[in-house]
């Protein structure tokens, strides 16, 4: 869209970019490739989220600045020494593009890159401009629990259901115009210039695969759709407990096994789970080291009726069950588990339950975030860009 307006917002600007691999038109062409050399404006500068602008590097491993081999141009690190831009790397640019496709779930770490991005940009008086892109699990589904403020932190930039419903532009739109998105002056906070170049032809029922677009690996375990779907749905479940989810087999988050448990016996236990929307089979794959693995895929057969994060809180209460000794209690994990969950009544229950052969009550929880989810679907109704 930004190049079928002739890249007319950036008439005369120098440019910096915030992008990463995904980062494409519909041709597969890089947004860096777009536009480097355009002779209405000036790419001075790029930036690079987790995984850098090239996604080949590991998760949670800082990243060095650098020249790009590729343009000549400098990379700042966004996930190194800094997460936010600092005064130097702003300079000589008075505008900047984030091009990041983001997967629809708090804690992926591209809209806290953003909302940092944001924020000084508008402290040292860059206009920013998003390119935006899909949701891939569409904009309707709100799911799970919202975060607690106490739990911002960079895999919880905002205080936002799990699964959000909101394009990445979206995000954008609620952190400049409500108070306390952003952690800045909110003089600076309204003043801060800020443009979405909005996507034509989407709408917020339609899925990944009815855009009809290519799925480029937005980090190195997110290689294709399924594995959004897996991490909307298996995430947080397997952060602690007894649980694994496929990372590092053929099928990241989407591979269940338990070490309490067979095959066999984790498909009944799953299967006996009130919730509906899935179906599960046993698949027997190896992982990347080598080593054989026999576990249980979780297929996905009706989206409509199908709750994403439900199956994660039910794998917390199947942990506690098999360890009732309570495997949450592990205090040097809580802050990093807190900070993914965002739900302190939550945790309130998985700490009260040593000892309990239940766990807590997940379907009270259910309908608890069900009713503060519909509040949230109601509060930011007049941000939205697709109605």
């Amino acid at each position: 869209m930004l190049e079928a307006d002739r890249f007319s917002v950036l008439k005369g600007k120098k440019v910096g970019l915030l992008t990463h691999p995904a980062g494409i038109n519909r041709k597969g062409v890089s947004t860096i490739d777009v536009l480097k050399g355009r002779k209405s404006f000036k790419l001075v500068s790029l930036f690079g989220p987790e995984h850098g602008i090239y996604g080949n590097e590991k998760a949670n491993q800082p990243i060095d600045n650098k020249i790009d081999r590729k343009t000549g141009l400098p990379v700042y690190s966004l996930y190194g020494k800094y997460r936010k831009p600092q005064p130097h790397m702003l300079e000589g640019i008075d505008t900047m593009v984030i091009d990041l496709q983001d997967i629809g779930v708090r804690s992926y770490t591209y809209i806290s890159c953003m909302r940092y991005t944001m924020e000084a940009c508008f402290e040292n008086d860059v206009q920013v401009i998003i390119l935006d892109r899909p949701n891939p699990l569409g904009g309707e589904k709100v799911d799970g629990p919202n975060l607690d403020p106490e739990w911002k932190s960079y895999v919880g930039a905002f205080e936002i259901p799990y699964i959000h419903g909101l394009t990445i532009g979206e995000c954008a739109v609620l952190s400049k115009q409500i108070p306390g998105w952003l952690s800045i002056d909110p003089k600076l906070q309204k003043k801060g210039k800020l443009k979405i170049i909005p996507m034509k032809g989407w709408n917020r029922k339609m899925l990944w695969p009815s855009t009809n677009l290519k799925w480029i690996p937005t980090s190195p375990n997110i290689p294709s759709f399924a594995s959004v779907l897996g991490y909307a749905m298996t995430g947080l479940g397997a952060q602690e407990g007894s649980f694994s989810h496929g990372i590092g087999t053929p099928y990241p988050f989407r591979l269940l096994s338990n070490k309490h448990l067979s095959a066999a016996r984790l498909k009944q236990a799953l299967e006996n789970l009130p919730i509906k929307g899935h179906d599960f089979k046993i698949v027997k794959t190896s992982h990347k080291n080598g080593n054989p693995i026999n576990g249980v895929y979780v297929g996905v057969i009706n989206w409509a009726e199908l709750r994403p994060t439900a199956l994660s809180f039910y794998m917390m209460q199947i942990s506690i069950k098999l360890d009732p000794s309570n495997p949450f209690l592990e205090t040097q994990r809580s802050e990093l588990f807190n900070k993914h969950v965002g739900s302190n009544a939550w945790w309130h229950a998985l700490t009260q339950s040593k000892g309990s052969k239940k766990g807590p009550n997940v379907a009270y929880f259910l309908k608890k975030w069900d009713r503060e989810n519909a509040k949230f679907k109601k509060m930011v109704q007049p941000y939205l860009i697709y109605r």
